[in-house]
């Protein structure tokens, strides 16, 4: 009897996938992945066993419209008996996801279903006998020879935890890939890849781009080019942790980039990996690299819609789905989807992770991780650099203290990559800092009517639109409002047109806010910021006198209180510790000030603080085996706590053109990443009342369930706020940063 893997509806079994064929495939693939980072026997076993389940006569009636099949489960079993003493320990993380390469990786106990303890001890149907003839000897010898385990003992359990992760990855990938080629071939179609492009060619790119900026005759444009070059000039150093310590203003983007392009090809690393902490900022940054790289080179993946999630579907409709895989020489991402991608459970989050090994991560704005996450982030990246061959940049202007001993688990071995910090820190100062008392919006309205070209941040959305009105009822020329209210698309534009207006010496009064912290590339001579930690004066600082060619003593950057809009609890804490470094530090842009705030807010919230939910304690190991908990953490692990909901706004022609093509297309992960651009983050209760209203609509639900909401009233969006969905009805809408 001849046992299938997939099925071809209509067609004979002769055209059929044998199961063989796809065990056999999928466990080379997983071997090429598993071969990055030293664990190809171990990734091979996993592919070959991963669907030992679909050797019996329940699946294979499943393949002709039978019942479902638990075909997981009998790998998983199988592989703790056939491994050897020795693998013992390797051969429960490959049970682990062979259990979960549908479903996700499990928690091994609990009160759960689907539990690896309990699918460990589960009856299954017998397999056919014939599956040790076609499947063959399983490798012995998969745990690997060269591991470096963390010198504190406690973090090894989150070290096989994560090593778990990237075995999963290299077999949902391949798994994926397999399956895809064969319906691809049956149906006659070719397979999607991306272009890839030689790091070789991209480094000689880089540098013609750089040439044709030219010289930089002006003081900041020479201490530029002195970090660029001081950046690359170390790119030979051995892979590992890095930090580009260089103030707002100062080059770190292309010196980062440079450096990365650099360091990898000289290491013989896949790619560049640039996190960044705001979406609002991705698409600048994309841009500018493709500017200097090509379009095909650079990938930016927001996130805003996750096309990961579009359908629970099973076989042959979710393998068409456009699952991104990383696989481009240079990503530009979120933090979110990174860290998030590091601490999930599901086959399609996790599927781009062994993409990660041999990278370059430069963590842009690194010091803005949230809090109650950092223990865990921290590990990963030191994991990364530690286990799976990845350089790490630190990459920002004011540069946590996130070292051994000052930060208990932190990282050791950080090399600076910037010429003499604290000395650049000083040339780099800009500006005059002042720290004023209450500011009403009437009184910030006069403030602005006082100066032709001037910058407020606020801390608040809802702030912003505020005073922006006030601002208009005001008769002020040159008012100009940014915020998350409108698509990146729309920002793009605004900013285009504010900088503009500056080098122009027009009118130009921008109410912002923190989106345009985020390296936004603006120059104005006058800046207020509401109270905020010292990280975000120091940001807002970054958009005042930002080239250098007014005087300092003209240059001021007043941080205010706004008594009728306090903000958020933890910006207001921020406030409060940078108000204790105000008392301690004369300049408190110094490199001395920010290590002393830093230490201010990682002792104020605690040691627990920082692992709020005690994801490194849910990672557990004894001599008795693991007990690790991959479900329960990937459902809590969130970056940002207060989830929001895509609606799309079109807006020209190719976004309409784009949300046309979502009625009848089969794929939707080229379409999403076309709509990134035209998305706007609301509430979900209240895209739940824009719904219900019809002022939006969901499009193709059938096929991508409530991912692609498209505004239907298109009077909610203006022009010079954005999306206005508290007009749609009367709601209560929370004070959210953004």
């Amino acid at each position: 009897m001849k046992h299938f893997a997939h099925s071809l509806k209509g067609q004979p079994e002769g055209r059929w996938q044998l199961l063989a064929e796809h065990l056999e495939g999928t466990a080379r693939l997983a071997e090429l992945c598993g071969a990055k980072f030293g664990m190809a026997s171990a990734a091979y076993v996993a592919g070959l066993l991963h669907d030992l389940g679909k050797y019996t006569e329940g699946f294979q009636r499943r393949l002709h419209g039978g019942e479902r099949v638990d075909h997981a489960t009998a790998g998983a079993q199988m592989v703790r008996d056939l491994a050897g003493p020795h693998d013992r320990v390797i051969a429960e993380l490959l049970a682990y996801a062979i259990a979960g390469h549908h479903a996700g990786l499990p928690n091994r106990q609990g009160d759960r279903s689907g539990t690896l303890e309990r699918r460990l001890s589960k009856e299954l149907e017998p397999l056919s006998p014939i599956w040790r003839e076609e499947v063959g000897p399983v490798p012995e010898g998969l745990t690997p020879e060269q591991f470096s385990w963390h010198p504190d003992p406690k973090r090894r359990p989150f070290q096989l935890a994560m090593l778990c992760r990237f075995l999963f990855s290299c077999l949902v990938d391949a798994d994926y890939r397999d399956t895809e080629a064969f319906y691809a071939v049956a149906e006659g179609r070719e397979v999607e890849r991306g272009v890839v492009i030689p790091l070789a060619d991209l480094s000689v790119r880089l540098d013609d781009y750089l040439t044709k900026l030219g010289r930089r005759d002006s003081e900041i444009g020479r201490l530029r080019t002195s970090v660029l070059n001081h950046t690359r000039a170390q790119a030979m150093k051995e892979p590992g942790l890095f930090s580009l310590t260089v103030p707002t203003g100062g080059g770190k983007t292309l010196s980062s980039l440079a450096f990365a392009l650099d360091h990898a090809l000289h290491h013989g690393q896949q790619r560049i990996i640039y996190a960044i902490p705001f979406t609002s900022v991705i698409d600048q940054t994309a841009a500018i690299f493709r500017d200097a790289l090509g379009d095909q080179a650079v990938l930016a993946h927001h996130g805003a819609i996750d096309e990961t999630e579009i359908s629970k579907r099973e076989g042959v409709e979710k393998l068409r789905l456009a699952m991104e895989d990383w696989s481009v020489p240079v990503v530009v991402t979120t933090n979110v989807q990174l860290f998030e991608s590091l601490f999930s459970n599901r086959p399609s989050r996790c599927r781009k992770l062994h993409n990660i090994v041999k990278s370059v991560i430069v963590l842009d704005e690194a010091q803005t991780i949230p809090l109650h996450v950092l223990k865990p982030c921290v590990a990963a990246v030191d994991e990364l650099a530690r286990n799976y061959g990845a350089s790490v940049v630190l990459c920002t202007a004011t540069q946590p203290a996130l070292q051994e001993p000052n930060f208990k688990g932190g990282f050791s071995n950080v090399r600076e990559l910037a010429p003499e910090p604290r000395e650049l820190q000083k040339r780099l100062v800009r500006v005059t800092f002042e720290v004023s008392g209450e500011f009403s919006d009437g009184r910030l309205v006069d403030a602005l009517a006082e100066h032709e070209q001037a910058l407020i941040i606020v801390n608040s959305r809802k702030h912003a639109l505020a005073l922006y009105r006030t601002a208009q009822a005001a008769g002020l020329p040159g008012l100009v409002h940014l915020t998350t209210r409108m698509t990146a698309a729309h920002r793009s534009r605004v900013l285009e047109s504010v900088r503009s207006d500056l080098k122009a010496g027009a009118p130009c009064r921008l109410i912002a806010t923190s989106l345009i912290e985020a390296g936004v590339d603006v120059d104005f001579p006058r800046v207020w910021r509401a109270e905020a930690g010292l990280d975000s004066m120091l940001q807002a600082a970054g958009r005042c006198n930002r080239e250098g060619q007014r005087p300092r003593s003209e240059s001021a950057v007043t941080l205010f209180e706004a008594p009728d809009w306090p903000p958020p609890r933890e910006v207001a804490a921020f406030a409060k510790d940078m108000g204790r470094i105000i008392k301690r530090h004369d300049d408190i842009s110094s490199l001395a000030a920010i290590e002393d705030y830093f230490g201010e807010v990682y002792w104020r919230k605690g040691p627990e603080a920082l692992d709020r939910d005690s994801v490194m304690a849910r990672f557990l190991a004894d001599k008795r085996g693991t007990d690790f908990a991959f479900q329960s953490v990937a459902e809590g692990f969130r970056l940002i706590e207060s989830r929001m909901a895509p609606v799309i706004v079109p807006q020209d022609p190719a976004s309409r053109k784009a949300i046309a093509d979502l009625g009848y297309a089969e794929r939707s992960g080229h379409i999403a990443r076309k709509l990134q651009a035209y998305i706007v983050q609301v509430p979900p209760r209240d895209r739940a009342v824009l719904l219900k209203s019809g002022r939006v609509q969901l499009v193709s639900e059938d096929r991508f369930g409530d991912q692609f909401v498209v505004l239907q009233d298109e009077s909610l969006y203006q022009e010079n706020v954005g999306l206005l969905w508290e007009e749609a009805e009367s709601l209560d809408i929370d004070n959210l940063l953004f």
